[in-house]
């Protein structure tokens, strides 16, 4: 698989200031995971610890965005009902799969989304989910964090999936300085040891979910609180 292209700008993590350093990022991995067994697990990694077929994956993710895990789980298995194939779902009519994902955010959009890159991948990709972020990105409503999590939950493979919380959280730490999740991911590329990229993402939405809140963070309750900077938090439970 490809390595994906840098965007134009070069955003480096920042080693100079206070936060968790390099050093100290082993032990946090350990603490967070200890952390997140008692916090609600993202629906999407849950599915995938079962099922881990990319196209169910893909079209899941779709319907993640903007909506609540509940919400969407119930609409993935309506429609997978249904479909559970490119060939299937590009078969079924725009209308049909609206009425199978709704009330999931923006369902007429995601509607049109999910048959257009079904039909895609039956046409260009012979019916099978592309493996690499570079071919996933040619997909029509496929965005970083979309390929990202495929590569990762769909196919096992190495990938840093970077949404509000993997960003927020960071940066909170000190670990890195950025200003858009695209400059978190490269940023996090180039810092964070390979070996924890396939589940930052699951595990700073549990915790961003339950501990490190956007508002307010439940600072007294943190396991890593010791090592974190709190960059940007002015108030704190």
């Amino acid at each position: 698989m490809h390595g994906p292209a840098r965007p134009d700008h070069t955003v480096t993590a920042d080693s100079g200031t206070p936060g968790i350093k390099d050093a100290d990022i082993h032990k946090v991995i350990r603490l967070l995971r200890r952390q997140v067994k008692g916090l609600d697990v993202p629906w999407l990694d849950e599915m995938a610890s079962v099922d881990r077929d990319p196209f169910r994956v893909l079209v899941s993710c779709i319907l993640s965005l903007r909506t609540q895990d509940r919400t969407t789980g119930e609409a993935s298995r309506r429609l997978f009902a249904m479909a559970s194939s490119p060939e299937e779902m590009a078969s079924l009519s725009e209308d049909e799969i609206r009425k199978a994902i709704y009330p999931v955010g923006f369902y007429r959009v995601k509607a049109e989304r999910i048959k257009a890159l079904s039909e895609t991948i039956v046409r260009t990709f012979g019916g099978k989910v592309p493996g690499s972020i570079d071919e996933l990105l040619k997909l029509k409503g496929v965005g970083r964090k979309t390929a990202n999590l495929v590569v990762t939950l769909g196919f096992d493979r190495p990938g840093i999936c970077v949404d509000t919380h993997v960003h927020r959280i960071t940066n909170r730490w000190g670990y890195v300085r950025t200003k858009t999740p695209e400059e978190t991911e490269f940023a996090l590329r180039e810092k964070l040891p390979r070996r924890y990229w396939k589940e930052l993402n699951g595990l700073l939405v549990a915790f961003g979910q339950g501990v490190c809140r956007p508002i307010s963070p439940l600072c007294s309750a943190c396991d890593i609180r010791e090592f974190c900077d709190r960059r940007g938090v002015t108030r704190s439970r």
